[in-house]
């Protein structure tokens, strides 16, 4: 009871903070519980909300696990609508830097001692500074320009606070059922919990990093930051420095004389290469995290560097090759086949009609094929896939969540360095060749053999459980089967009845 009284006045505090912004007026809707119509409009009184929300300025009024979960939720239209998804789009997570002087003793303590024993230097101004971190440029011992990432004071423990509340309320919302059990909300914040939970520890950013860099060493035009393991802790990241323009700078963007086709090629090329080759890829993939590095001494040509991989996603074997027929099945027009896949994978309730589903697609897919992205008006495209998933009752899947917003980011720095670019038709070949390589006769052949070559390891196992269930019967013969055992009289458990056998063979003995 104790909890629930905290989450609430946590909630009524929030609440009161986002109602200023008029966040909580979509709240107010007639389609919504009564109980929840009303906690919005006492929340908004006197409060001076402006007719238009901003949901943006209102998450960023409660703090920076709300900021957070703003960012999740701008991919989430199907959950908070169009409207407001747009709006938390702008959500910028940019906050005042902690001066340096509170975080010195935070560097020492990662240092071990006096951090100046292992850096030429660090600038005291924070070049960024998010709601969970901030980084500083630093120099190594060695002489090595470095980039150091240090988590906020007392974030931990904001953030924790925070995660229990959303659980709390989470669970609320899908116990009214309907359209709130199918957008799962619980499962939503428990996705965003292990998101954020793994941004908390820079030790885990520093294995992120080290592993997008192995699978992009191939992609010799995107550059991943190496990482600077002896100095990396669970609250300091030291990785290499990289020189280059921001893509959200777009005056710095304009005056640059790169090949924009290319490095587009580059950006879908080495997101393809992660999220559909290996399953594990950087998802966080906005104009504030990429760079574009001019030509140097040490290459003749502009590059796109990477930072920042606090978010990433993981997806198994199996939903890569859905996902991959999927798009291919788009991009050339095969409907039929996406709509089997959609039922094969469990995306679709098995009491739906596939053929009605492909149609459904169909009605989608066929206005944007063969356009460019910058040609598609959005809204409606979001707006035709919504009312899909709503009529044939397609659970949301948390697993693809983070792919989703990915796809939709990577298509917008995409616009961004070029904005002649077709993220479709630039995907197409590479998906089409890694369909074809993982879903050819030999790689169908090569799975088989896998598999059953794995079962048959099982078989020594399953043998020796077998024989130690069924034991040699021993020497004494076998006995008669016995009675069944009487029925129970209700009321009385066994123990009851054997004290009463027991005071009734006592009584015979002493009165009898």
């Amino acid at each position: 009871m104790l909890m629930a009284i905290r989450h609430l006045g946590r909630l009524l505090r929030w609440g009161r903070r986002m109602a200023r912004h008029g966040a909580l007026r979509p709240f107010e809707d007639a389609r919504l519980p009564a109980s929840i119509r009303l906690v919005a409009r006492i929340a908004r009184l006197g409060s001076g909300a402006p007719a238009t929300p901003d949901f943006a300025g209102g998450l960023a009024a409660v703090g920076p696990a709300a900021i957070k979960l703003g960012q999740a939720l701008a991919t989430r239209p199907d959950l908070i609508g169009l409207e407001a998804a747009a709006d938390l789009a702008r959500l910028q997570d940019n906050l005042p830097p902690v001066p340096f002087s509170a975080i010195e003793a935070q560097i020492n303590a990662a240092c071990g001692g006096r951090w100046q024993d292992r850096f030429q230097s660090i600038d005291p101004v924070a070049v960024g500074a998010a709601s969970i971190a901030q980084v500083h440029r630093a120099v190594t011992s060695e002489g090595r320009a470095v980039a150091l990432k240090l988590l906020r004071p007392g974030i931990e423990a904001d953030v924790a606070s925070a995660l229990k509340t959303y659980e709390w309320a989470a669970g609320h919302l899908e116990a009214l059922g309907g359209e709130f059990a199918r957008l799962r909300p619980r499962a939503v914040i428990a996705t965003f919990k292990g998101w954020i939970e793994a941004e908390l520890d820079l030790r885990r950013e520093a294995a992120n990093c080290s592993e997008v860099g192995e699978i992009l060493a191939g992609e010799a035009d995107f550059v991943v930051p190496a990482v600077d393991w002896q100095r990396s802790t669970r609250k300091m990241l030291v990785i290499d420095w990289i020189d280059g323009v921001k893509v959200s700078d777009r005056a710095a963007m304009a005056a640059l004389d790169i090949d924009r086709a290319h490095l587009a090629r580059v950006l879908v090329h080495g997101f393809l290469a992660q999220a559909i080759a290996k399953g594990f890829f950087h998802a966080d993939l906005h104009q504030g995290n990429l760079f574009i590095i001019p030509a140097d001494e040490r290459c003749d040509h502009a590059r796109i560097g990477v930072i920042d991989f606090g978010i990433v996603g993981r997806i198994n074997r199996r939903a890569r090759l859905y996902l991959a027929e999927i798009l291919h099945g788009l991009v050339t027009g095969n409907y039929a086949r996406v709509a089997e896949i959609h039922f094969e994978a469990g995306y679709v309730p098995p009491h739906h009609n596939p053929a009605a589903f492909a149609t459904a697609l169909r009605a989608v897919g066929e206005p944007i094929r063969g356009r460019q992205a910058k040609d598609i008006a959005i809204t409606g495209l979001l707006e035709g896939l919504f009312s899909i998933t709503r009529s044939f009752e397609m659970p949301v899947q948390p697993h693809l969540l983070l792919l989703q917003k990915t796809m939709v980011m990577v298509e917008g720095v995409a616009l961004t360095i070029d904005p002649q670019v077709n993220m479709w038709e630039v995907a197409e070949p590479y998906v089409r060749d890694w369909v074809r390589d993982e879903m050819g006769p030999e790689a169908l052949i090569a799975d088989t053999l896998v598999l059953n070559l794995r079962a048959l390891n099982q078989l020594p196992r399953i043998f020796r459980q077998w024989v130690a269930a069924n034991p040699m019967p021993g020497a004494a013969p076998p006995q008669a089967p016995l009675p069944p055992l009487p029925a129970r009289t209700p009321g009385w458990s066994t123990g009851w009845v054997l004290l009463a056998a027991g005071v009734g063979a006592a009584a015979v003995a002493l009165f009898g």
